[in-house]
């Protein structure tokens, strides 16, 4: 499948998430790629479709050189903080008490 068909192919709400994930500095492109399919590339062309020129300017010059972009580079591990408030699985609600 090619870029355009793949781009092409992304409903509302998912070009949506994917904005939301590329502008995360924790999300990695590969968590995109995995649960998208679309490469780096494929994020940047989005991006620069979808955001307002000065916002894609300032996209562009965040995300660029910045290591926690790509799992490969990253320091950033899956062992990350976690309220002892928090359930489980709660999409962050807090427990009640």
């Amino acid at each position: 499948m090619k870029q355009t068909e793949k781009i092409a192919d992304l409903n509302a709400s998912d070009v949506d998430r994917i904005i939301e994930m590329a502008w995360e500095d924790r999300t990695p492109f590969d968590a995109i790629e995995r649960q998208f399919g679309l490469s780096e590339q494929d994020v940047i062309t989005v991006m620069r479709r979808e955001l307002k020129p000065a916002s894609w300017r300032r996209w562009r010059a965040r995300v660029q050189g910045r290591s926690t972009k790509h799992e490969s580079l990253s320091a950033v591990d899956d062992t990350r903080f976690k309220a002892d408030q928090q359930r489980a699985v709660t999409h962050n609600k807090i427990a009640k008490r």
